[in-house]
Protein backbone atom coordinates (compact mmCIF):
# COMPACT_ATOMS: atom_id res chain seq x y z
CA UNK A 1 0.00 0.00 0.00
CA UNK A 2 1.20 3.42 -0.85
CA UNK A 3 0.44 7.01 0.48
CA UNK A 4 1.16 10.37 -0.55
CA UNK A 5 2.11 12.73 2.23
CA UNK A 6 2.61 16.45 1.47
CA UNK A 7 3.85 15.54 -2.16
CA UNK A 8 5.82 12.05 -1.26
CA UNK A 9 4.62 8.80 -1.94
CA UNK A 10 5.15 6.10 0.97
CA UNK A 11 5.60 2.61 0.97
CA UNK A 12 4.22 1.20 3.85
CA UNK A 13 4.77 -2.23 2.77
CA UNK A 14 8.57 -1.28 2.35
CA UNK A 15 9.12 0.56 5.28
CA UNK A 16 7.33 -2.18 7.46
CA UNK A 17 9.89 -5.11 5.58
CA UNK A 18 12.67 -2.31 6.60
CA UNK A 19 12.03 -2.15 9.99
CA UNK A 20 10.77 -5.85 10.33
CA UNK A 21 14.85 -6.91 8.72
CA UNK A 22 16.09 -4.32 11.21
CA UNK A 23 14.29 -5.84 13.96
CA UNK A 24 15.46 -9.41 12.99
CA UNK A 25 18.82 -8.88 12.49
CA UNK A 26 18.95 -7.07 16.19
CA UNK A 27 17.66 -10.47 16.78
CA UNK A 28 20.62 -12.37 15.33
CA UNK A 29 22.80 -9.67 16.72
CA UNK A 30 21.62 -11.15 20.10
CA UNK A 31 23.96 -14.10 20.86
CA UNK A 32 26.77 -12.37 19.71
CA UNK A 33 26.36 -9.44 21.75
CA UNK A 34 26.04 -11.91 24.83
CA UNK A 35 29.23 -13.87 24.21
CA UNK A 36 31.14 -10.85 24.11
CA UNK A 37 29.10 -9.93 27.65
CA UNK A 38 29.72 -13.06 29.09
CA UNK A 39 33.55 -12.94 27.79
CA UNK A 40 34.46 -9.79 30.18
CA UNK A 41 32.23 -10.71 33.19
CA UNK A 42 33.77 -11.64 36.17
CA UNK A 43 33.10 -14.70 38.20
CA UNK A 44 30.56 -12.62 40.54
CA UNK A 45 28.58 -12.27 37.31
CA UNK A 46 28.77 -15.08 35.78
CA UNK A 47 25.63 -16.89 37.98
CA UNK A 48 23.36 -14.38 39.06
CA UNK A 49 20.09 -14.61 39.09
CA UNK A 50 18.13 -13.40 37.15
CA UNK A 51 21.32 -12.97 34.68
CA UNK A 52 22.60 -9.75 33.39
CA UNK A 53 22.85 -9.44 29.68
CA UNK A 54 25.12 -7.03 29.93
CA UNK A 55 28.32 -6.87 31.63
CA UNK A 56 27.98 -4.48 34.93
CA UNK A 57 32.04 -4.44 35.98
CA UNK A 58 34.06 -5.72 32.28
CA UNK A 59 37.56 -7.68 33.52
CA UNK A 60 40.32 -9.10 31.32
CA UNK A 61 41.12 -12.19 33.88
CA UNK A 62 39.04 -14.60 32.07
CA UNK A 63 41.95 -13.57 28.75
CA UNK A 64 44.53 -13.63 31.36
CA UNK A 65 43.34 -17.08 32.63
CA UNK A 66 42.90 -18.51 28.96
CA UNK A 67 46.54 -17.81 28.46
CA UNK A 68 48.21 -18.48 31.38
CA UNK A 69 46.55 -21.45 32.69
CA UNK A 70 45.14 -23.77 29.40
CA UNK A 71 43.06 -26.15 31.37
CA UNK A 72 44.19 -29.54 31.87
CA UNK A 73 47.21 -29.29 28.89
CA UNK A 74 51.05 -28.57 29.44
CA UNK A 75 51.37 -26.23 26.23
CA UNK A 76 50.56 -22.42 26.37
CA UNK A 77 46.88 -21.24 24.76
CA UNK A 78 48.89 -19.18 22.35
CA UNK A 79 50.08 -22.15 20.63
CA UNK A 80 46.45 -23.23 19.24
CA UNK A 81 46.14 -20.14 18.36
CA UNK A 82 49.30 -20.11 16.02
CA UNK A 83 48.71 -23.42 14.90
CA UNK A 84 44.90 -22.28 13.80
CA UNK A 85 45.92 -19.41 11.76
CA UNK A 86 48.51 -21.13 10.01
CA UNK A 87 46.34 -23.95 9.29
CA UNK A 88 43.65 -21.96 8.16
CA UNK A 89 45.85 -19.32 5.90
CA UNK A 90 47.88 -21.85 4.27
CA UNK A 91 44.38 -23.67 3.46
CA UNK A 92 42.76 -20.65 2.46
CA UNK A 93 45.39 -19.93 -0.04
CA UNK A 94 45.96 -23.61 -1.21
CA UNK A 95 42.56 -23.91 -1.80
CA UNK A 96 41.86 -21.16 -4.07
CA UNK A 97 44.46 -21.64 -6.14
CA UNK A 98 43.89 -25.22 -6.97
CA UNK A 99 40.10 -24.80 -7.32
CA UNK A 100 40.94 -22.00 -9.74
CA UNK A 101 43.86 -23.76 -11.40
CA UNK A 102 41.24 -26.91 -11.69
CA UNK A 103 38.65 -24.85 -13.05
CA UNK A 104 40.16 -22.89 -15.63
CA UNK A 105 40.96 -26.00 -17.99
CA UNK A 106 36.90 -26.94 -16.83
CA UNK A 107 35.77 -24.19 -18.20
CA UNK A 108 38.04 -22.47 -21.27
CA UNK A 109 39.94 -25.64 -22.84
CA UNK A 110 38.37 -28.10 -24.73
CA UNK A 111 39.78 -31.00 -22.63
CA UNK A 112 38.79 -34.45 -22.89
CA UNK A 113 35.59 -35.75 -20.87
CA UNK A 114 35.58 -32.52 -19.29
CA UNK A 115 31.59 -32.65 -19.17
CA UNK A 116 32.59 -36.42 -16.87
CA UNK A 117 34.79 -34.41 -14.67
CA UNK A 118 32.96 -31.79 -13.76
CA UNK A 119 29.73 -34.33 -12.87
CA UNK A 120 31.76 -36.24 -10.79
CA UNK A 121 32.56 -32.67 -8.79
CA UNK A 122 28.56 -32.35 -8.87
CA UNK A 123 28.39 -35.85 -7.52
CA UNK A 124 30.94 -34.82 -4.90
CA UNK A 125 29.16 -32.13 -2.93
CA UNK A 126 26.14 -34.81 -2.90
CA UNK A 127 28.36 -36.29 -0.09
CA UNK A 128 28.50 -35.32 3.61
CA UNK A 129 31.82 -34.85 4.89
CA UNK A 130 31.60 -37.28 7.23
CA UNK A 131 31.65 -39.84 4.51
CA UNK A 132 35.48 -39.25 3.69
CA UNK A 133 36.81 -39.11 7.07
CA UNK A 134 38.01 -42.34 7.60
CA UNK A 135 39.66 -43.28 4.20
CA UNK A 136 41.51 -39.71 4.67
CA UNK A 137 42.36 -40.68 8.48
CA UNK A 138 43.62 -44.16 6.35
CA UNK A 139 45.83 -42.45 4.14
CA UNK A 140 46.71 -40.14 6.62
CA UNK A 141 48.09 -42.58 8.90
CA UNK A 142 49.86 -45.33 6.06
CA UNK A 143 51.89 -42.32 4.39
CA UNK A 144 52.93 -41.45 7.70
CA UNK A 145 51.37 -37.57 8.41
CA UNK A 146 49.76 -37.91 11.42
CA UNK A 147 50.90 -35.27 13.58
CA UNK A 148 52.04 -32.41 11.06
CA UNK A 149 50.38 -29.72 9.79
CA UNK A 150 50.07 -31.36 6.30
CA UNK A 151 47.28 -33.69 7.70
CA UNK A 152 45.65 -30.68 8.59
CA UNK A 153 45.79 -29.14 5.63
CA UNK A 154 45.72 -31.58 3.03
CA UNK A 155 42.25 -33.26 3.34
CA UNK A 156 40.89 -29.37 2.82
CA UNK A 157 42.58 -28.62 -0.58
CA UNK A 158 40.32 -30.67 -2.03
CA UNK A 159 37.55 -28.70 -2.15
CA UNK A 160 34.42 -29.11 -4.63
CA UNK A 161 32.59 -26.72 -3.11
CA UNK A 162 35.39 -23.68 -4.23
CA UNK A 163 35.97 -25.95 -8.07
CA UNK A 164 32.14 -25.33 -9.03
CA UNK A 165 32.04 -21.75 -7.45
CA UNK A 166 34.60 -20.20 -9.64
CA UNK A 167 33.96 -22.44 -12.66
CA UNK A 168 30.28 -21.16 -12.91
CA UNK A 169 31.96 -18.02 -12.35
CA UNK A 170 34.74 -18.88 -14.91
CA UNK A 171 32.34 -19.55 -17.84
CA UNK A 172 30.88 -15.68 -17.20
CA UNK A 173 33.98 -13.99 -18.27
CA UNK A 174 33.72 -13.70 -22.40
CA UNK A 175 36.42 -16.17 -24.25
CA UNK A 176 37.46 -13.04 -26.58
CA UNK A 177 39.57 -11.44 -23.35
CA UNK A 178 41.43 -14.69 -23.73
CA UNK A 179 41.76 -15.13 -27.14
CA UNK A 180 42.87 -11.58 -27.45
CA UNK A 181 45.86 -12.17 -24.87
CA UNK A 182 47.32 -14.99 -26.99
CA UNK A 183 46.82 -12.61 -30.26
CA UNK A 184 49.36 -10.12 -28.11
CA UNK A 185 51.40 -13.15 -27.41
CA UNK A 186 50.93 -14.18 -24.05
CA UNK A 187 51.47 -17.33 -22.73
CA UNK A 188 48.73 -19.84 -21.03
CA UNK A 189 50.22 -18.86 -17.70
CA UNK A 190 50.09 -15.26 -18.04
CA UNK A 191 46.95 -15.29 -19.35
CA UNK A 192 45.83 -17.12 -16.33
CA UNK A 193 47.84 -14.67 -13.59
CA UNK A 194 47.19 -11.59 -15.49
CA UNK A 195 43.86 -11.54 -17.19
CA UNK A 196 41.83 -14.51 -15.07
CA UNK A 197 42.86 -14.24 -11.66
CA UNK A 198 42.06 -10.62 -11.47
CA UNK A 199 38.80 -11.02 -13.03
CA UNK A 200 38.38 -14.24 -10.67
CA UNK A 201 38.46 -11.65 -7.46
CA UNK A 202 35.14 -11.69 -6.23
CA UNK A 203 34.84 -15.65 -6.43
CA UNK A 204 38.41 -16.55 -4.73
CA UNK A 205 37.57 -13.84 -2.04
CA UNK A 206 34.41 -15.87 -1.37
CA UNK A 207 36.07 -19.13 -1.99
CA UNK A 208 38.16 -17.47 0.79
CA UNK A 209 35.78 -16.81 3.25
CA UNK A 210 34.51 -19.82 3.17
CA UNK A 211 37.43 -22.19 3.58
CA UNK A 212 38.18 -19.60 6.51
CA UNK A 213 35.29 -20.16 8.38
CA UNK A 214 35.29 -24.21 7.44
CA UNK A 215 39.09 -24.61 8.93
CA UNK A 216 39.02 -22.06 11.04
CA UNK A 217 35.86 -23.55 13.34
CA UNK A 218 36.87 -27.33 12.73
CA UNK A 219 37.59 -29.26 15.78
CA UNK A 220 37.71 -33.03 14.17
CA UNK A 221 40.57 -32.90 11.97
CA UNK A 222 42.97 -31.83 15.23
CA UNK A 223 41.49 -34.45 17.46
CA UNK A 224 41.86 -37.36 14.76
CA UNK A 225 44.54 -36.78 12.76
CA UNK A 226 47.04 -35.32 15.92
CA UNK A 227 47.93 -37.04 19.13
CA UNK A 228 50.59 -34.19 20.73
CA UNK A 229 49.08 -31.27 22.77
CA UNK A 230 51.44 -28.97 20.64
CA UNK A 231 49.52 -29.38 16.95
CA UNK A 232 46.30 -28.83 18.38
CA UNK A 233 44.15 -25.84 17.32
CA UNK A 234 41.81 -23.65 18.67
CA UNK A 235 38.80 -25.20 18.11
CA UNK A 236 40.05 -28.40 20.24
CA UNK A 237 40.97 -26.24 22.68
CA UNK A 238 37.81 -24.36 23.11
CA UNK A 239 35.92 -28.00 23.85
CA UNK A 240 38.61 -29.45 25.97
CA UNK A 241 37.87 -26.37 28.33
CA UNK A 242 34.03 -26.21 27.85
CA UNK A 243 34.69 -29.76 29.38
CA UNK A 244 36.80 -28.60 32.13
CA UNK A 245 35.45 -29.48 35.91
CA UNK A 246 35.71 -25.78 37.32
CA UNK A 247 32.37 -24.77 35.79
CA UNK A 248 31.94 -21.06 37.18
CA UNK A 249 35.39 -19.80 35.98
CA UNK A 250 34.96 -22.44 32.66
CA UNK A 251 31.83 -20.11 31.34
CA UNK A 252 34.05 -17.23 31.88
CA UNK A 253 37.08 -18.45 29.94
CA UNK A 254 35.21 -20.30 27.09
CA UNK A 255 33.30 -16.81 26.25
CA UNK A 256 36.65 -15.37 26.24
CA UNK A 257 37.89 -18.26 23.58
CA UNK A 258 34.84 -17.60 21.91
CA UNK A 259 35.55 -14.22 21.33
CA UNK A 260 39.13 -14.67 19.95
CA UNK A 261 37.74 -17.65 18.18
CA UNK A 262 35.07 -15.49 16.09
CA UNK A 263 37.37 -12.01 15.92
CA UNK A 264 38.97 -13.62 12.59
CA UNK A 265 36.29 -14.84 11.17
CA UNK A 266 34.54 -11.55 11.76
CA UNK A 267 37.65 -9.30 9.95
CA UNK A 268 37.87 -11.65 6.82
CA UNK A 269 34.18 -11.38 6.29
CA UNK A 270 34.48 -7.60 6.23
CA UNK A 271 37.33 -7.10 4.40
CA UNK A 272 35.38 -9.70 1.59
CA UNK A 273 32.32 -8.59 2.33
CA UNK A 274 31.77 -6.04 -0.86
CA UNK A 275 33.48 -8.84 -3.25
CA UNK A 276 31.07 -11.44 -1.60
CA UNK A 277 27.80 -9.13 -2.25
CA UNK A 278 29.33 -8.73 -6.22
CA UNK A 279 29.82 -12.97 -6.48
CA UNK A 280 26.49 -13.00 -5.40
CA UNK A 281 24.70 -10.61 -7.39
CA UNK A 282 26.26 -11.98 -10.87
CA UNK A 283 26.42 -15.84 -9.97
CA UNK A 284 23.31 -16.63 -12.31
CA UNK A 285 24.24 -13.61 -14.72
CA UNK A 286 25.57 -15.36 -18.16
CA UNK A 287 27.12 -13.25 -21.32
Amino acid sequence: MTTIVKGRRIDWGGLFLYVFLTLMGFVMLTPLVYMVSTAFKPISELFLFPPRFFVMNPTLKNFYSLFQASGTTMVPFSRYIFNSLVVSMVIVVGGVLISALAAYPLSKHDMPFRKAIFNLVILALMFSPQVTQIPQYIIMSKIGLMNTYFALILPYLAYPIGLFLIKQFLDQIPDVLLEAGKVDGAKEWTIFWRIVMPMLKPAWATLSLFIFIAAWNDPWSSAVYTTTEDMKTLPYALTTISGGANAIATVGTVGAASLLMIVPTVIVFVVTQKMVLETMAHSGIKE
